[in-house]
């Protein structure tokens, strides 16, 4: 095992509840294995690549009511092509050399899965966006 590969394992957090089983489809064990994992360590990316997201299109967001912000959230990962780029960028630069050769086999669909768990997370923390958690 190389050095960036160890490196890159030794540092994501365990998930209990992440588990890997025999009876799970190929794209599930990967969600379990490596996204989950590297999604949850890249949070604080996340929050911050969000943040800069929202300064950068004149908080617009902040107007927002609480359900129109949940949507704000995934409008802006699913059509701003750019920034959801970006956001699988985050996650896709933590796989090992072994990750990536499984991820490309069906890139399309652990995308999908990839930024469905994103979404989810920075929906979950859409308090850490208010105004005055951002000054």
């Amino acid at each position: 095992m190389s050095d960036r590969t160890q490196s890159l394992l030794r540092i994501r957090p365990e998930i209990p509840s992440a588990l890997v089983h025999d009876g799970m489809s190929a794209d599930e064990q990967f969600q379990n294995g490596t996204l989950r994992p590297v999604i949850k360590l890249q949070n604080g990316l996340f929050i911050a690549a969000f943040k800069n997201y929202i300064k950068k299109h004149k908080n617009a967001f902040h107007e927002l009511t609480l359900d129109k912000r949940l949507q704000y959230v995934e409008n802006a990962i699913q059509k701003d092509i750019k920034f959801r780029n970006s956001l699988k960028g985050m996650v896709i630069g933590q796989f090992t050399t072994t990750e990536y050769e499984t991820y490309i086999q069906n890139s399309s669909a652990l995308n999908k899965r990839m930024m469905n768990m994103v979404i989810n997370r920075l929906k979950d923390q859409i308090q850490v966006f208010e105004e005055l958690a951002l000054a």
